[in-house]
């Protein structure tokens, strides 16, 4: 598995967790009351593993790689992806609070966490595209061989000294214990 690939199946969860607040959010919108600790879970989710994780992957290891490989941070891809990193935390930050003032049964008090969820569903939906068609094809022909398997392993260091020992099983089961709950 190349670093690309495995930055490939981490978009694959977050997409789920893209369809699941997608789901809340059109429960919200039609005065559905949802648990309260489902938005809480699913900020956690996209703070942790979202950004620490796989958005750490990306800044701290593979962005700089591929810099080193000559493509360019400002004016490219690269520089694109990190804007569009910081504009997806401060829509997880919107949603935050927003769920705390979500209260069921009380009309209008989802308003904040929905709408900033939608505009990050949409971010994070066309990101995900743009690193997976034009992003990673072009790390995947510019980043070394050797290179590549040092990132492996830098991800590794990631998932076990940043995130913390069993987080991504900790999401996952997260994840199915939501799809169950919200399958369309």
């Amino acid at each position: 598995m190349s670093p690309t690939d495995q930055l490939k199946v981490e978009h694959e969860a977050i997409q789920s967790m893209l369809d699941i607040l997608e789901r809340i959010c059109e429960k919200l919108d039609s005065e559905e009351d949802v648990d309260t600790t489902h938005p809480d879970k699913i900020i956690e989710f996209f703070r942790v593993f979202a950004d620490k994780c796989h958005h750490g992957k990306e800044e701290a290891h593979l962005f700089p790689a591929m810099e080193q490989a000559g493509i360019p941070r400002h004016g490219g891809p690269v520089g694109v992806m990190l804007v569009e990193h910081d504009t997806g935390r401060a829509y997880v930050k919107g949603m935050a609070e927003g769920a705390k003032s979500y209260t069921p049964g009380e009309p209008g008090s989802s308003a904040q966490f929905v709408e900033n969820a939608k505009h990050y569903i949409e971010l994070l939906r066309q990101h995900i595209d743009k690193e997976n068609n034009v992003l990673f094809p072009m790390a995947d022909a510019s980043i070394p061989l050797d290179r590549q398997t040092e990132l492996l392993k830098d991800f590794d260091r990631v998932e076990h000294e940043v995130v913390g020992e069993g987080q991504h099983e900790k999401f996952h089961r997260l994840l199915e214990e939501l799809q169950s709950i919200y399958a369309t």
